[in-house]
């Protein structure tokens, strides 16, 4: 068994070789030319057919993750690096991997996880391309907002927004009185090509929302709804966001608890504790995806709306500690509902399931989801749900 420690870089790797024993016996840069990799672990596997490597997270891991996977490379671990040392050098961080896979040689045979490591999941390709699609979606509404605050700032330049057809200019009628605008010859023409984005971001972000809707309708073999359909059931979470969350989720297996899915997200409260002094809480890590929190952020506007248990419970923490941590209270008690809900595959309960409700917690019907007994519709009955709310 042989044992690689791969720095990677874009245009090269550097490559720790360990052998059974832990001696390094290769020390190699290696171009990332195809012909020069495909020579490489050719020669690699000529010593010993198998072998196993570590990397650390970056933005083009892919390839090098697919190459590694056709080889039969028997475990490919993808670590998170913690900081940047001041002796950082491609050959040192190399030997460092090298020297990591070896220690957790054990471990990873039997399937525990490797000692002192951060290891990041490996996606499968649908997962991937799911993160792929909805990160592109967010990027297309960020640049549509950019467009549109640049039209404004013409607008407001010209003290014209007080001739606005109806109430804004994002309408049709009001996209047509641009066109129609009398401005000088560089702005008339700057308006023009910003008109021009505007429905470009349009038509691109109708395109992407319909990938994303059959992406997220899409069953697992032998279930009745896709994990990010049932999502939808949480007021404020569409196919978009669903779809993010779960496609950064992946196996819900992975997560012995809710609080892991939290501390996953990143939003736990960090911890400095040191000798006598304990309890020294933070604010949250954000170590998690961006990406999940940006959702669960917008999920708790809607939340709040439409959930009075959810709600009076944000008030109470409200008055006591303000607005803000209230509000990430909320996205953490939305990731543990997530993950009963995936773990269980039962719905979002509006008010809380039924036995964890109080008698005087009478809810209208248009609040109960389908699945709901109580609603009087029996389409999707399933077993009492687990939802925890604590």
């Amino acid at each position: 068994m042989l044992y690689l420690g791969i720095d990677q870089h874009s245009k090269q790797i550097t490559v720790s070789v360990r052998n059974q024993s832990g001696q390094v016996i290769l020390r190699r840069q290696v171009s990332t030319r195809p012909e020069k990799i495909q020579t490489f672990f050719d020669q690699l596997q000529e010593q010993d057919c198998d072998f196993m490597a570590i990397l650390e997270v970056c933005g083009f891991n892919d390839w090098l993750i697919a190459c590694l996977q056709e080889r039969g490379c028997r475990e490919i671990v993808l670590i998170q690096p913690e900081k940047t040392s001041k002796k950082k050098t491609d050959r040192r961080d190399a030997n460092q991997l090298g020297e990591w896979l070896w220690l957790n040689r054990d471990r990873l045979a039997e399937g525990s996880r490797p000692a002192g490591l951060r290891r990041v999941y490996i996606p499968t390709p649908r997962e991937a391309a799911d993160r792929e699609i909805t990160a592109m979606r967010k990027r297309l509404a960020q640049q549509r907002t950019r467009t549109l605050n640049k039209i404004q700032r013409i607008l407001h330049r010209h003290n014209l927004m007080w001739d606005y057809p109806t109430k804004t200019f994002q309408t049709e009628k009001g996209r047509r009185w641009l066109v129609a605008l009398e401005l000088p010859a560089a702005e008339r023409l700057e308006m023009d090509l910003l008109l021009a984005q505007w429905k470009l971001w349009e038509e691109q972000l109708t395109r992407v929302d319909q990938e994303i809707v059959e992406r997220a309708l899409v069953k697992p073999e032998g279930e009745i709804v896709s994990d990010a359909e049932r999502l939808c059931y949480i007021p404020g979470l569409s196919h978009y966001g669903a779809l993010a969350l779960t496609s950064r989720i992946g196996p819900i297996e992975r997560f012995p608890g809710p609080r892991s899915l939290s501390n996953f997200f990143g939003l736990t409260p960090g911890c400095r504790n040191s000798g006598n002094k304990t309890h020294r809480l933070g604010a949250i890590t954000k170590q998690g995806s961006g990406m999940a929190r940006f959702i669960l952020g917008q999920a708790v506007i809607h939340v709040l709306k439409k959930d009075r248990l959810m709600r009076s419970w944000y008030r109470r923490i409200k008055g006591r500690r303000g607005t803000k941590i209230a509000r990430v209270a909320v996205m953490r008690r939305l990731a543990t509902i997530i993950w009963h809900m995936l773990t269980y595959q039962e719905a979002y309960y509006v008010g809380g399931p039924p036995r964890l409700r109080r008698p005087d917690d009478s809810l209208p019907d248009n609040s109960l989801p389908d699945n709901d007994p109580r609603s009087g519709s029996t389409k999707g009955t399933q077993k009492t749900p687990r939802v925890s709310l604590s």
